[in-house]
């Protein structure tokens, strides 16, 4: 039920966001080192060369993978259920994903990237899974 519940907040919360940041009344925003500004994403994340066609089915096999893994962690799982699933979503739904966060004084290559709220969830549930196993 954790795992279920966790995904449901992160996506909705995804939804919620990302209609905000792409609404015609918002402004491009700084706080201190990150950057908040919407960019459209039609490829796959950190520009993998992964063909566009490919990319949802292959989203829809590693959601089911962290389904699986929901007993041991519920709530770490939950995290990449919802994060992967609002990236699924958007991209079968609009052809592409809106990224809108930017760390552009972040080391080396990351400062490059742009996530969104759903790609900061799944590395929070990752890392959170990470640890869980470790503790065992």
């Amino acid at each position: 039920m954790k795992q279920i519940l966790t995904a449901a907040a992160v996506a909705a919360a995804c939804s919620a966001v990302r209609r905000r940041v792409e609404s015609p009344d918002f402004t491009p925003r700084r706080w201190g080192g990150a950057e908040v500004r919407p960019m459209h994403n039609y490829g796959a994340a950190f520009s993998l060369p992964i063909p566009a066609g490919a990319v949802p089915a292959l989203s829809a096999l590693a959601l089911a993978a962290a389904s699986s893994l929901g007993r041991a962690a519920p709530v770490a799982a939950g995290l990449i259920l919802g994060g992967g699933a609002s990236n699924l979503w958007e991209r079968l739904e609009r052809g592409r994903v809106c990224d809108y966060l930017r760390f552009p004084g972040a080391p080396g290559p990351l400062g490059r990237y742009v996530y969104n709220l759903a790609d900061l969830a799944v590395f929070a549930g990752a890392a959170g899974l990470l640890l869980s196993g470790k503790r065992e």
